[in-house]
């Protein structure tokens, strides 16, 4: 079963409340036969469109292939939250790879939030940011680490937007009992991911980039030249780039050993009262709290409450999305009891057994990034820059990020699902005993 077309309509974003309040939006052709370039793109998300945007903005002939619609896939479905470092935090990066690459990713991931300032800006993307993201313990015993380690980035990396929130305060702003403390972090935000997505490829065909959209890569050639086969012709560049993430299929074993979809839902209520809206989140923050599947929720422009929880590892969608993540607001604000669900949505990211991205050189003019773990809206725009980079010929950025160790998924391709979904489930037990 193919994830591109197991769960929604081909040629289509599914029926999300993003999908209903996009932008207006430029439908692209279907390539129909062969044509030459000098960068492929496969995949129009975050990271291909940054990468395209950024190797056009270069003079380089670039064509981007989509399956579907530009932000389609997780970059047009996703809670919006755009974070602060990388997936890990900055104390599991030091162990890991040392104090010096901790500092010099966390460094990489201040850029990624600055980029899409930056992009939304000069490109005038209309995607409603908001300042603020609350990251909000549901277990006592966790308070001194985020009280900790809101001190560790002030103190050792300078950062001075985040601060600790005691349980008191948290009341106050989130109308909860399920948390005890927890973090703001205001040089955080959160935005509409899907006119996000529009924006960046309204910026990438402006600079020159040639968009095709309705066409499926079924094989890819590595060579002087690569040349990536699609269900209507062929490209044949200088580079490609792989920006696929959880819909990668086929295309590239050695990433999907690395690399494995899981897929997650969000519903998002009747518009609210402003009584009701601030009441739930006062201050208008998002928030994702410290369970191991995170809730995630923010309120939308029109006093919606945008609810993300619960994960699945097949193929298939829940069949009743909205019952499914219901029961998950429910445990959070049960006062929502009596209040209309309209929309109900699920999508399939890319996560790695580190939660950390994953970039890599597969051939010599062939290039992947992937892998973001719920962290995608920043990071997954700087890869998309850190792989023109490299396409141009500066490749020390790629290479720093593409040598953060990823191990495979234990039992490779045939069981990581089935095993990741042990390991979930077990988390999922500790979350709730």
């Amino acid at each position: 079963m193919d994830l591109l077309t197991a769960n929604d309509k081909p040629g289509r974003h599914p029926d999300s409340y993003y999908a209903a309040t996009a932008r207006a939006m430029v439908e692209h052709p279907r390539i129909d036969g062969d044509i030459d370039c000098d960068v492929c793109i496969v995949g129009a998300g975050y990271t291909g469109l940054s990468a395209a945007l950024h190797c056009a903005e270069q003079g380089l002939d670039v064509v981007v292939v989509e399956a579907h619609r530009a932000g389609w896939g997780a970059s047009g479905r996703n809670g919006g939250q755009l974070g602060s470092g990388q997936r890990l935090d900055q104390e599991r990066l030091e162990e890991m790879l040392g104090h010096q690459k901790a500092r010099q990713l966390w460094d990489l991931a201040e850029e990624a939030k600055r980029l899409v300032h930056d992009l939304i800006e000069k490109h005038a993307i209309d995607c409603t940011y908001r300042a603020g993201i609350m990251y909000l313990d549901h277990r006592r015993r966790y308070v001194e680490d985020s009280r900790n380690y809101a001190d560790k980035l002030r103190d050792e990396y300078g950062y001075e937007q985040i601060r600790f929130i005691d349980q008191d305060e948290v009341r106050a702003l989130v109308a909860s009992n399920s948390y005890y403390g927890g973090t703001l972090d205001i040089g955080a935000g959160h935005l509409h991911p899907l006119n996000y997505a529009i924006g960046l490829c309204r910026a990438a065909a402006d600079a020159g980039a040639r968009i095709f959209e309705h066409t499926k890569v079924v094989d890819i050639d590595t060579g002087d030249k690569t040349r990536i086969r699609t269900d209507r012709g062929a490209v044949r560049a200088r580079f490609a780039l792989l920006a696929c993430n959880g819909y990668l299929g086929n295309l590239s074993p050695p990433v999907a050993e690395r690399v494995m979809p899981i897929n997650n839902f969000i519903i998002a209520t009747e518009p609210l009262n402003d009584d009701q809206a601030h009441a739930l989140i006062a201050n208008n923050a998002a928030v994702a709290d410290s369970r191991n599947v995170v809730n995630y929720y923010r309120l939308s422009e029109e006093n919606r409450l945008l609810f993300g929880g619960g994960e699945n590892y097949g193929y298939r969608f829940p069949a009743d999305i909205k019952s499914f993540v219901r029961k998950y607001m429910l445990r959070v604000y049960p006062q929502l009891e009596d209040v209309r669900i309209d929309f109900g949505w699920g999508g399939t990211l890319g996560v790695t057994p580190n939660r950390m991205p994953y970039l890599v050189r597969l051939a010599p003019n062939l290039l992947s990034a992937s892998g973001y773990s719920g962290h995608g809206i920043g990071t997954a725009t700087l890869c998309g820059k850190l792989a023109s980079e490299a396409i141009i010929g500066t490749a020390s950025r790629f290479d720093l990020m593409a040598s953060v160790p990823t191990p495979r998924f234990p039992g490779g391709t045939a069981m990581r699902t089935p095993l990741l979904a042990l390991a979930m489930l077990y988390y999922s037990l500790r979350d709730r005993l």
